[in-house]
């Protein structure tokens, strides 16, 4: 999906499922680190995931997962920079870019990428939202309680979907107020973010209540821990499983699936499709 078929379907009332494939160039992710940080290896994975059908690829120099270190923004930059070039110059699928650095996502944007995918749903970063402003792009501001490196240290909830359904409305508030457009926001619950294994499913099993406040929502739960843990299984064996949450995401309202296996998943999300109309 190109970026004007991507900008009309945020404008769409009846949304249709898009997949989001990632592509981590980082040598430390959590299930797929080092396998595409090679400039070749990451080149030819955006390829294999255009052919299988992603809508969109979802870019990130800089590991998210529970404990990891922040990196410099110049490493930021050299990881991901050459990727967006090399894949804009060869295809005009829409791109996001995920990073918590306004810097980043603005040389991002430059070269050719789209949308900005903000794990800190726009906090980490004062000038993220202006760079957003400035570039009239979408923006998926995800949920995450803490820091990558303390989300993990005992999350804890008053009642989790009214809490995320209230940050929520505090983030579109404030990012209205200062420019961004209602079009231009998709959320993110952030699954695996500051969560419990119950949160997480609870999370999908209750997604209505976030899609109510009529918002685009995004879902990621591909190769997560508590998918992992529930079948005790490593990351690289939870297919079955991230593909029953992908099913049961769409099913429950979820307008966009962020997953690493995108041949298997655009199936999945045909059939969810099928069953939801």
């Amino acid at each position: 999906m190109n970026i004007d078929k991507f900008n009309s379907w945020l404008s769409e009332d009846v949304k249709t499922p898009l997949v989001m494939g990632i592509l981590n160039v980082t040598p430390d992710s959590f299930s797929d680190g080092g396998k595409y940080n090679n400039f070749k290896n990451a080149l030819n994975h955006a390829r294999k995931m255009e052919i299988a059908g992603t809508d969109i690829i979802d870019i990130g120099g800089e590991s998210t997962r529970p404990g990891a270190k922040s990196i410099n923004i110049d490493e930021e930059l050299k990881r991901v920079i050459p990727v967006i070039k090399n894949i804009r110059k060869k295809s005009d699928i829409a791109i996001s870019i995920d990073t918590q650095k306004s810097d980043v996502a603005e040389a991002a944007l430059l070269a050719g990428a789209n949308i900005i995918n903000d794990i800190s749903g726009l906090r980490s970063d004062k000038n993220m939202v202006h760079i957003a402003r400035k570039f009239a792009a979408p923006v998926i501001v995800m949920h995450m309680l803490g820091t990558p490196q303390t989300m993990q240290n005992n999350p804890r909830y008053s009642n989790l979907m009214v809490d995320l359904c209230n940050f929520f409305k505090e983030r579109i508030g404030t990012l209205t107020k200062n420019g961004i457009k209602k079009h231009n926001i998709i959320l993110d619950p952030g699954i695996g973010f500051g969560k419990t294994i119950s949160d997480n499913f609870e999370i999908i099993r209750e997604l209505q209540q976030i899609i109510t406040l009529g918002f685009p929502v995004l879902i990621g739960t591909s190769r997560k821990s508590f998918i992992g843990k529930t079948l005790n299984v490593a990351p690289q064996n939870t297919g079955m499983g991230t593909a029953a949450t992908v099913t049961a995401a769409i099913l429950n309202g979820a307008n966009i699936v962020r997953v690493h296996d995108v041949e298997k998943m655009v199936a999945v999300k045909t059939v969810a499709e099928k069953l939801l109309r």
